[in-house]
């Protein structure tokens, strides 16, 4: 057992970087992508409203394991060739998306309505409204919410092991299969998760008391 620490524990790093990396970069293109579509759900064009409602209400309702399985063996079908992790990073992007979507619409809500029609008496337009005095203020609420999102989307990459992807868990079924040694490799691996999640409850945490005490 001793012999085989050192390569289980390379194998795991090695997963949890790619769990890492594919989380980063899920995210901020969740956060992008949600921003957009926040924009497009409150902005007073009537066709931008109903594709970004109907956006959000079509990738709530569909399971990610769905979603990754129709992309990662649907796009070849239709001649788009990406490899596993960008594919499977692209479509939590996607989904997750759609949950910022709803925090940022959220928070937007919490800002005053005084003070978007203050902003609109001043001349400002409504890009200028959003950039100078919407989106500021609303921030303030999004920080926790924002931190669940990431914190279910760092659990959620778990599923990409079902699609073949070597991440965290992926590693964990091939040190299992490997070694014959589920309890000590699932337990490492459980333990990652539990820091994970801590860590940015954490950082969260953090950031929203100093958003605070700048109101």
């Amino acid at each position: 057992m001793p012999t085989e620490t050192g390569p289980m524990l390379g194998q795991l790093g090695h997963g949890l970087l790619l769990t890492l990396a594919m989380t980063g970069l899920a995210f901020a293109g969740a956060v992008l992508l949600g921003l957009l579509l926040a924009i497009c759900r409150i902005s007073p064009v009537p066709p931008l409203r109903l594709a970004g409602a109907g956006y959000v209400t079509a990738f709530r309702n569909i399971p990610l394991l769905v979603l990754l399985v129709l992309f990662v063996f649907g796009l070849p079908e239709v001649g788009l060739l990406y490899s596993l992790f960008t594919t499977v990073t692209l479509t939590m992007a996607l989904y997750w998306a759609a949950f910022v979507c709803e925090v940022l619409r959220a928070g937007v809500r919490t800002v005053p309505r005084g003070q978007i029609e203050a902003a609109r008496a001043l001349g400002l337009t409504f890009a200028q409204s959003l950039r100078h005095v919407i989106i500021p203020q609303a921030l303030r609420s999004m920080v926790q919410p924002l931190g669940n999102i990431f914190i279910g989307l760092a659990l959620s990459t778990s599923l990409a092991a079902a699609v073949g992807v070597p991440e965290l868990t992926g590693q964990s079924e091939l040190v299992t299969l490997k070694y014959d040694n589920p309890l000590t490799s699932f337990a490492v691996t459980t333990a990652i998760y539990v820091l994970i999640t801590l860590s940015t409850g954490l950082i969260t945490g953090r950031i929203e008391r100093r958003v605070a005490i700048r109101r």
